[in-house]
């Protein structure tokens, strides 16, 4: 069992913030930072997803590093920085090594689909609008998910705007046949239904059960919402 911790040791002491610990294991040996861990995951994941800015960069410093290394997940460093609240200074460091913004991890999901969860606005608007490649808004998960079904499932007007802006599709369907305005409206935010009907949101989809997407409302009171909201607008429902 003893040996089985020396081995990890790295990993434990990059996940639980023992910078001293870190720096003396690297020294003894510089590999341990490419050493994979029973969870399929290299200390630089570790440190990423405890948010450990100093023993990030201590890992993001050795010879040959991979900003875009992956777990056995597919996650890179970025993905994780990015679902971790404060965490802009990891993921500047990362974008500064080259990080692709548009790497996708084994379910095809990019770091747009877990800001678009975190509802990471300005995060979203800094690699969609200000990095060079931006990060693309019409990646499809393998459940046929764009990160703008993400932000509507969580109710973010502003991620929204921001994701149509950058062009992603409208009205694509999952592989629940849920669009966009689904997902709103089947978790109660009335106002991402009314932003993506304003957008242009079709009415007419159903999903797999044959259900509309105003008739996945939780309430009436949410359903009362929109077709009030709407009628405001001039929207046909």
């Amino acid at each position: 069992m003893a040996e089985k911790e020396d081995k990890y040791a790295i990993h434990a002491a990059a996940r639980e913030g023992r910078v001293a610990a870190v720096e003396s294991l690297l020294n003894a040996d510089p590999k341990l930072a490419t050493r994979k861990d029973q969870d399929g995951r290299l200390p630089i994941h570790w440190a990423a997803s405890a948010n450990n800015f100093d023993i990030f960069s201590l890992l993001v410093n050795q010879k040959g590093f991979d900003p875009d290394v992956q777990d056995d997940s597919g996650w890179t460093p970025l993905m994780i920085a990015a679902s971790v609240k404060d965490s802009d200074k990891i993921v500047d460091l990362l974008l500064s090594k080259g990080a692709d913004v548009n790497e996708t991890n084994n379910s095809g999901q990019t770091v747009l689909h877990f800001i678009a969860s975190k509802s990471n606005i300005d995060l979203a608007r800094k690699l969609l609008q200000e990095h060079n490649p931006p990060a693309s808004a019409r990646v499809r998960d393998k459940r046929g998910q764009y990160a703008l079904h993400r932000a509507a499932a969580v109710g973010s007007v502003p991620m929204i705007n921001l994701l149509l802006k950058a062009r992603s599709p409208l009205n694509a369907t999952d592989s629940a046949g849920y669009t966009a305005l689904h997902h709103a409206v089947a978790e109660g935010h009335g106002d991402a239904a009314v932003a993506l009907l304003k957008a242009g949101a079709e009415t007419g989809k159903k999903d797999a059960d044959g259900m509309l997407a105003l008739e996945l409302a939780p309430g009436m009171d949410v359903r009362r919402y929109i077709e009030r909201e709407c009628e405001r607008e001039g929207i046909e429902l």
